[in-house]
Order: C-alpha cells, then structure tokens, then sequence
C-alpha cells in the first residue's frame, strides 16, 4: 500500500516538474537573468515575471490552505516537512548568509539549480559538471559536521524561538498575531497573504511593457501553478496518507513530508541514492523532481530544434563554474532553499526566512554581477579595487571610497 501511494505522489510530481522543465526553457525563465536584466539594463519584465510566479502560488496556497485541502501546518515540523519553512526555530542569520552565498555562487555558474537542470537538459554539458559541484556543497552540509561546525554552531546562538513566545510559526501572520495577541485564524492568515499578495502584484502590473510579453506572463503563472500543484500533492490528502503510513513502516522512506519544488538538496539525494546502491527508499520527491525538469527540458529542445551541446571555454571558465556550484551548494543548504525553493515555494509559505533568503540571494547576485562588470573593464587593476567599487555601486560603502571610475 504505502508503495502505491508514494509511486503515485512520484508520478504526479514528474509529470508537473516535465511541464516546468519544457515551459522554463520555451520562456527563458531564469532568476539570474532576471537579476542580470536589472542590474545591468535596468529591464526588470523577467523579475516581474519571477515574482508573478511568486504571486500565483502564494495566492492559490493560501486559498487551498483556507479551504483546509492543505495542512500547511506540516511544514513547521522537521519530521514531516522537507524542509520546514515555517519552523518556530528562527536562525536568521542561515537565511541571510546562506542566500548571500548562493547568490554568489548562482552568478558565479551562470544560474541557479533549476537554470542547471534545464540547461543539461537542453545539451549544456558545463551544467553536469556544475550540479556536481553543488551536489558535492550540498552534501558535505547535509551529511557531514561542517554545516554545524562552520555556521550553525555560533548562528544559533542568536536565533529566536518563536515556539517560547505561544508563536506557532514564523509566517508572517502567526507573527504579527502572535505579537499583538490577536487570535491566528485562517480569515487573518487569508488576509494577510492577499495583502502581501496584492503589494506584489501592484509591483508586477503597473508595467505596460511586461503586459506586451505573453510568454513572460504565461511562465509566471504556470511556474506558480506548479509550484503551488506540488504543494497540493505533498500536503494534501496523498501527502498526508503517506506520512500515516510511513509512521507504521519498518523503514520509513528517505525525506518525504510536505514539500514542493527545490533544486539544491536534491542534488545531494541524488548522490545519496546512487552510494545506497540505488535503494529504492532513498528515491526521493526531490530527485524525482529534477528528472522531470531535464526531461521536460530535453523534449522540448528536441522538437524545437535547440539542443545545444556546449562546453567549457576555457579553464578559468571551468574554474568559476565548479566554484560557483560548490558555494551554491552550501549556500541553497544553508539559506535552506534555492531561487525557487525559497524564492517562490518557500515564499508562497509566506515564511518570513524565505523573503529574507530570496532578497540574500538577489542581493549577492547583484553584487557579485558589479564586481564581474568592473573587473572586465579594468582587467589590470586588483580584485580588491572591484569589490570595493561594487560594494560602493551597491551603496555599502560610501561613494568617497569608490577605486574604479564608471565607464
């Protein structure tokens, strides 16, 4: 029995992460991009198109939370979420220095996890090598003592309980209850994400130009709709069968819970799977995931005629690449998500450490885009001249300390 319906979540899940696949890589749907579209040209139509994903599956969340065919309330519990974005356990520095890193590391490899699936798909051998690398960050975090050792350990020291406080959670309405002694219904919840809902739709909307780009339009609301589908596998009524039935196995099944899409972990189970000698148990929602969105990729490469095989350039090329995926590893591990795994799944739980990872990220992306920018234009000055020149462009510094001029 518990077999049906693990196979069951797996093959819907497959079927929504082929659909993301194909429709990420017909759109150009890319975070990186759209950071790299802002910071660079000022375009901001791919970042609203990001945060239209974001919108749609918070929106279609919070109207299925409400109506009870989610328990959202799994994904406070390390035991029952993969992982819990809403845990009372607030460490938010991991937030802010794990999205930090990863934005780095995204830019360093030319895109996030997600962007890396699809670009293998599509025939991009560079991306096998950069999942590698994330896979080998993400599991020296998640299966070895150096996420403690080298960041937890002394973050923790500063978290916050919200659980010492009566706070169920740390989204954001079970905080602002919380905190003015307000009772946490499902009517203020509802309230609340719609109006975070409608600031971001009021940010989306108010651009003519992006309504003129229907595919930008279209890849927003059906990466929503899937992120949000997946929500409803895992959290729903399947969703909460197999956690049930997992509580009576022998061997309870490798990260099930109540999750959605998130393309950093995965790596790692990928890799933990293969070193069981390919246990069935250890098959994850994640690797099942990332499979379906090369596979969605690859199809549509194929019938599109845009299969591409493509290769290092250089050794310093291959250098970034492999570097950049490492730290993005440890930083998707960190941050406890990704571009999507908290940029748009996590966010749609309007978890607070999710909003302060996805700004983390698109913060150490930009930067780390100004600091590329002006050591290209200056290829004979010293890196510690660009970073400083980047930080000052980021308003971190002051302008007076400014190394490079503005070309």
């Amino acid at each position: 029995m518990e077999i049906t319906i693990i196979y069951q979540i797996f093959l819907i899940v497959f079927t929504l992460a082929f659909i993301l696949g194909a429709v990420a890589n017909k759109t150009d749907f890319c975070t990186m991009g759209a950071v790299s579209d802002w910071v660079n040209m000022g375009d901001t139509n791919r970042m609203r198109s990001w945060m239209l994903a974001l919108t749609t599956a918070l929106i279609i969340v919070l109207c299925m939370e409400y109506f009870g065919l989610v328990d959202m309330s799994l994904t406070t519990d390390n035991a029952k979420s993969n992982p819990p974005y809403r845990t009372t356990n607030f460490v938010w520095l991991r937030y802010i220095v794990g999205g930090f890193i990863f934005g780095i590391g995204m830019t360093m490899a030319s895109g996030c996890g997600n962007k890396t699936l699809i670009r293998f798909g599509a025939g991009n051998l560079k991306s096998l090598f950069v999942l590698l690398a994330i896979s080998a960050g993400a599991s020296l975090m998640m299966f070895t003592n150096f996420s403690y050792d080298v960041f937890l350990s002394w973050m923790g020291i500063l978290s916050i309980d919200f659980a010492e406080y009566g706070i169920s959670g740390q989204h954001l309405s079970a905080i602002i209850t919380g905190y003015s002694g307000a009772e946490n219904s499902n009517i203020i919840h509802l309230t609340i994400g719609l109006l975070v809902a409608s600031l971001f739709a009021l940010f989306i909307f108010r651009s003519k130009e992006f309504l003129k780009h229907q595919e930008l339009l279209i890849a927003g609301v059906v990466v929503g709709m899937i992120v949000a589908g997946a929500w409803f596998v895992s959290a729903g009524f399947m969703g909460q069968e197999l956690l049930e039935e997992a509580e009576m196995m022998d061997e309870i099944p490798y990260a099930i819970g109540a999750q959605s899409f998130t393309f950093v972990a995965p790596t790692a189970h990928m890799t933990q799977f293969a070193t069981q000698g390919f246990n069935l148990n250890f098959l994850t929602f994640g690797i099942i995931a990332a499979l379906g969105v090369i596979l969605g990729s690859f199809i549509y490469a194929l019938i599109a005629g845009k299969l591409r095989f493509e290769w290092f350039v250089s050794l310093k090329d291959f250098a970034n690449h492999i570097i950049g995926g490492f730290i993005m590893g440890i930083g998707g591990v960190l941050g406890m998500g990704c571009t999507i795994g908290q940029g748009i799944t996590g966010a749609s739980t309007l978890a607070l450490g999710s909003f302060m990872t996805l700004f983390s990220i698109i913060f150490g992306s930009a930067l780390t885009m100004k600091y590329q920018y002006y050591r290209m234009l200056y290829e004979d000055e010293s890196m510690f001249a660009a970073i400083i020149t980047a930080m000052v462009e980021m308003k971190m510094l002051p302008a007076k300390l400014r190394k490079l001029e503005k070309l």
